[in-house]
């Protein structure tokens, strides 16, 4: 069975067919980027052109913004509460880490 939408879906691709949004693409009539799993090759490429990162690269970032909060924060309660979340943040960098 077809999804509902898509007679919708279509119907607004060849009006933008028609109105020309597709050309003068950048790298239209060029191969393809080689990728070596094709399984996940759509999605691998839209999550890298939108700037997408692993899980432990945008946890890392956060323990990195909160060790600078760290530094510049003198209040003992605020100091504390900054060491438990990254305790928190560390720990979880490993698991995602380990997951791949």
């Amino acid at each position: 069975m077809d999804h509902p939408l898509i007679d919708l879906i279509n119907a607004r691709i060849r009006k933008a067919e028609e109105d020309g949004a597709f050309d003068n693409l950048e790298g239209a009539g060029k191969p393809l980027p080689q990728n070596d799993n094709s399984q996940d090759a759509v999605m691998n490429r839209i999550l890298k052109d939108n700037g997408a990162v692993p899980e432990f690269v945008s946890l890392s970032r956060e323990l990195a913004r909160l060790r600078e909060e760290l530094l510049e924060t003198t209040d003992r309660t605020e100091r504390k509460r900054l060491i438990a979340d990254m305790s928190m943040l560390e720990a979880r960098i490993e698991i995602a880490r380990k997951r791949g």
